[in-house]
């Protein structure tokens, strides 16, 4: 199945990682030209885009896309690894009724941009080294803050007040690139008072794609016995929607293809945003470009896609 191209979307099961799933869609499609899009922690489960054959050249750019999770988080205990996972860390029983519009509020004010400390049981790279390394050798180490983007949250619970010695919530989170939802369960709690963690965990959208996209790794067994993958798979120009776009003519779509240094006037590409996608005259995807960084007027290639 070597000449699969195309987006797979995986409903990804508890217990593997990001890097497990793409060893089993490998041997399910024998095939080696599989990537995925940025990784999921072992607990959670939900959508996975894997790219495969010439869709692994637009991988970053939906790696890149917004993100959506429905979370739980429990209040009166925080772990080390800040989930369910973790051993604990601290206690504090919840020790008075916590209403609704409390929690709305919390969840109002970690709207917007916000600041986390990434966890040290995550793959974030400090020093060349990823923070869960430097974890289970005990070592310490400085993890940089950094600015994250929360579009929306959402309660997910009908009850006009939350009382217990713990108390769990859904909620549903939008949110940018590089967002930990196990950290803001533990903002969440924190600004209402208790130790908290991330108790469940799915991710229900990535980029476009939506749980409804997803196919289980058993459905995707069935469909390579039956030779229907291919059908099943969404298109690479899907992979790029939130680029900008532009159609060629059939004689510039072959420099494009080529990997040519264009100029802006020939793409007629003056007004438009770096990167951009680069279409041929039946909307399929010929290569991504940007405005060359030091030779103004000029476009160059980032991505080109092989048209064999």
């Amino acid at each position: 199945m070597n000449d699969l191209n195309g987006i797979l979307i995986l409903n990804k099961p508890a217990g593997a990682t990001s890097h497990d799933c793409i060893i089993k869609v490998r041997k399910i499609l024998k095939m080696k030209k599989v990537g995925h899009t940025g990784t999921l922690d072992p607990d959670v489960t939900g959508v996975l885009p894997i790219c495969l054959g010439k869709a692994t050249r637009v991988a970053e750019y939906i790696t890149d896309a917004g993100k959506e999770y429905i979370g739980e988080v429990t209040l009166g205990w925080s772990t080390t690894t800040e989930d369910a996972s973790g051993d604990i860390v601290s206690e504090k029983k919840v020790d008075r009724v916590i209403t609704r519009e409390e929690i709305r509020q919390v969840l109002e004010s970690l709207t917007g941009e916000i600041t986390q400390t990434p966890p040290i049981y995550s793959a974030v790279k400090v020093n060349g080294k990823r923070l869960y390394e430097y974890a289970l050798k005990g070592q310490e180490v400085d993890i940089p803050s950094r600015k994250v983007q929360i579009y929306e949250i959402e309660l997910l619970d009908d009850r006009d007040v939350f009382e217990g010695e713990s108390i769990s919530f859904s909620f549903r989170v939008a949110c940018g690139k590089g967002t930990y939802i196990r950290t803001l369960s533990c903002m969440i709690g924190e600004q209402l008072g208790f130790p908290a963690h991330m108790s469940k965990l799915v991710r229900s959208r990535s980029a476009r794609f939506t749980l409804k996209d997803a196919l289980t790794l058993e459905e995707l067994t069935e469909l390579a016995a039956s030779g229907e993958v291919q059908a099943a798979l969404k298109p690479i120009e899907e992979g790029i929607v939130d680029l900008p776009r532009i159609s060629v003519s059939a004689d510039m779509a072959s420099k494009v293809q080529n990997g040519a240094v264009l100029t802006a006037r020939d793409l007629m590409a003056e007004e438009v945003q770096s990167p951009f996608a680069v279409m041929d005259e039946q909307e399929k995807l010929l290569a991504v470009y940007q405005h060359h960084p030091e030779k103004k007027g000029l476009c160059k290639p980032v991505k080109v896609i092989p048209n064999v």
